[in-house]
């Protein structure tokens, strides 16, 4: 592993420890050269993932795409980096447990929004008013009282 600090190639791993998601390895390492410590991830390699765009194209499965959506979806929410790591996290698991190879973009919509709600109800209307390219109030509106009613019962 390359020193992001100084470019050496040679470090050394100092501790190795499972990652909170218990799905990937915590490594901190050491530079030989400049002493300085840095932390690496190491996550099993998976099978690679298709999307189905709406418009049919097929495109690599791309982790930040879902990551932009959300932290927006947030902005000025109360909530965290780590809790949107974790919700992002878990899509991603939710995904690729579909066993599937090819996946159409609006299941992972799907599955987000499903997960977004639990976590924020106002974030969960941001992201479902573009996800569902809302054309006037009335959609919003609706929308909204769906949430309303969930949380009356």
């Amino acid at each position: 592993m390359k020193c992001p600090f100084c470019g050496e190639v040679n470090t050394k791993v100092i501790d190795s420890r499972p990652a909170d998601d218990n799905n990937s390895i915590r490594r901190r390492r050491k530079c030989e050269k400049c002493g300085k410590r840095f932390t690496t991830y190491e996550k099993l390699e998976t099978i690679p993932l298709v999307v189905i765009k709406k418009d049919e194209a097929r495109e690599p499965y791309d982790r930040s795409k879902i990551e932009r959506g959300v932290f927006r979806s947030c902005t000025k929410r109360p909530i965290s980096v780590d809790q949107i790591n974790e919700l992002v996290d878990s899509v991603e698991s939710t995904v690729f447990n579909l066993g599937e190879k090819e996946v159409p973009s609006s299941q992972i919509g799907e599955i987000l929004m499903d997960k977004l709600q639990k976590l924020d109800s106002v974030a969960y209307v941001r992201f479902a008013s573009v996800y569902r390219d809302f054309k006037d109030v009335s959609t919003f509106m609706d929308e909204i009282k769906k949430i309303l009613d969930q949380q009356g019962n």
